[in-house]
């Protein structure tokens, strides 16, 4: 073993979050030693074994504006047409069922990522930068450091056993989870489901399967295939995702209880399964079996963590290797970017030695309250997904609460600042409860629900309101904005639920609504316009 070398920063993990991580560290602090440490050999394989192909907005604008990487995700990756739903579940006519999406592409972009093409170039770019990239690396172990002194980590690469000390050290090592496991911080939640996905070397076209033109010509232009198309069932959702190599991802993400991952954990099995619950999706992969590029499954993949932040100790955990939620809504590259930049912010106030231990405590509580308000989305919610009337009720609720409140705290660089985040600590706790209760809520609407499944579409391009929430993203605010905007939000989100429940109690008076109407300003609930959702209630129009 030679002489201990040395870093300012090491990171164990050069997959997406520890690659992002690299590159915002030295852009931030060019003068940093960065080490990434990356078990796979590089080149990695274009078809990677990774979920997380499919980015939103703020993951799209953490690799666009902080890193840098606006000009390269416009030429190699392929822009998004938004999410597409489809209510297809053991159905042939995918233009005679209800579908929820945009006819035109929203202002603020998106983009699909072949992980493992999207992942190289970071490496090469890291390298690029000064960064040590250490690929085909095998951590055979570390010691974390005791106030005042430095991590140390052992590893192998290229034939060699290494030793690096460094002063700051980051897990990005997925859910192999290496500071967890050593310090005890896994933890379980509420949210219990599987997924499966896999790979075909050809496009699947979902405009193929129909010849309506009039059908086809609900989106301009007719580029269905750009979008993450969802087709949806009770208890589950399958995603198709296009990828710029010409690759297409397939997955299946499902409630553990109503579709046990015995029944699709090999690519036979899902045929089967597809078979009975997306038939046209089928037909499709029936053709090209031998196109077939990989197959992965997980088992309860979403979870926790006790801890991801110590600035007493500096280290620092992000990514899976920290906590997941779910891939339904794509959160795993935002959580990347939230993590990644309360990280940056410590290991800098850290390098002006200035203490960075409450820091680090409050910016922990203010990601797991994000954690803790996403997974409310999540849990119990499964068998909303074959609902034709309540899931595009969710869908434009949960994205009125992602654009209009996660994101501006993100795009606008409020989530360090916290004295801001102490100031809006009412506003945001009001906009929390009112989230809650709308998820019960929807819910309970699930259970007496006749689910009307009619053949339109639900066009969200066609609400001004929602377009303009999506527009308002690319909006720079200063500190009165900011606090202007959230003010707008929360009545927003207040006149939003107003009519979600007038609406629905006409059609089903046994809900009980007394519970989140406690939490709409009555001012709001008596003046009630319909402006936001009459599209999603055709029946009662």
């Amino acid at each position: 073993m030679r002489k201990d070398d040395f870093a300012d920063v090491v990171i164990m993990g050069g997959g997406l979050a520890g690659l992002t991580l690299s590159l915002q560290l030295k852009k931030r602090m060019p003068e940093l030693n960065i080490t990434v440490i990356e078990r796979r050999s590089h080149p990695v394989p274009h078809a990677a074994h990774k979920v997380g192909e499919s980015s939103v907005e703020i993951g799209a604008h953490y690799f666009d504006k902080i890193l840098g990487l606006k000009e390269h995700l416009d030429v190699t990756k392929i822009k998004k047409f938004g999410f597409r739903f489809f209510f297809s579940d053991g159905r042939r006519d995918i233009d005679g069922v209800t579908e929820l999406g945009a006819s035109k592409v929203l202002p603020t972009p998106s983009y699909q990522l072949d992980r493992g093409i999207f992942e190289n170039e970071l490496a090469t770019l890291a390298v690029k930068k000064g960064i040590q990239f250490y690929d085909n690396a095998v951590i055979r172990s570390f010691t974390l450091a005791e106030k005042g002194s430095k991590h140390t980590v052992k590893f192998e690469s290229s034939g060699q056993t290494l030793s690096l000390q460094s002063t700051w050290l980051c897990d990005a090592s997925g859910r192999a989870g290496l500071i967890k496991r050593k310090l005890d911080l896994a933890q379980s939640n509420e949210h219990d489901a599987n997924a499966i996905w896999f790979r075909m070397a050809n496009r699947i076209n979902i405009n193929d399967w129909s010849t309506n033109e009039a059908w086809l010509d609900r989106c301009m232009p007719r580029n269905r295939w750009l979008s993450t198309n969802h087709l949806v069932g009770e208890g589950y959702w399958a995603w198709l995702i296009p990828l710029s190599s010409g690759s297409h991802s397939v997955g299946v993400v499902a409630d553990a209880k109503l579709h046990p991952i015995n029944q699709m954990d090999s690519f036979e099995k899902a045929m089967v399964w597809l078979q009975k619950h997306q038939p046209q999706l089928y037909d499709e992969l029936d053709a090209q079996r031998d196109k077939l590029q990989d197959f992965a499954f997980f088992k309860r993949f979403s979870y926790g963590c006790k801890k991801v932040f110590s600035g007493t100790d500096r280290w620092a955990l992000t990514g899976e290797a920290g906590l997941f939620l779910d891939p339904f809504y794509s959160p795993g590259s935002d959580f990347i970017a939230i993590s990644n930049t309360y990280i940056t912010e410590l290991i800098e106030i850290d390098r002006r030695g200035c203490a960075t231990s409450l820091t680090a405590e409050i910016y922990e509580q203010i990601y797991f309250s994000l954690y803790q308000n996403m997974l409310t989305l999540y849990t119990d919610q499964y068998k909303i997904f074959g609902d034709p009337e309540v899931l595009p009720v969710k869908v434009i609720w949960d994205y009125a609460y992602y654009w209009g409140v996660m994101c501006q705290l993100f795009f606008q660089n409020k989530l360090i600042d916290i004295s801001c985040m102490a100031r809006m600590k009412n506003k945001l706790a009001a906009i929390q409860n009112i989230n809650a209760e709308m998820q019960l809520f929807l819910r309970a609407w699930n259970l007496v629900s006749v689910k009307r499944n009619l053949p339109h579409m639900l066009d969200q391009a066609s609400l001004p309101w929602f377009a303009e929430l999506n527009k308002e993203l690319r909006d720079e605010l200063t500190d009165a904005q900011f606090s202007e905007r959230i003010d707008k939000q929360l009545l927003q989100l207040n006149e939003l639920a107003a009519e979600i429940v007038i609406t629905v109690q006409r059609d089903y008076p046994q809900l009980d609504a007394s519970a989140l109407i406690s939490h709409i300003k009555p001012e709001v609930y008596s003046r009630v316009r319909y402006a936001k959702t009459q599209y999603l209630f055709p029946m009662a129009a």
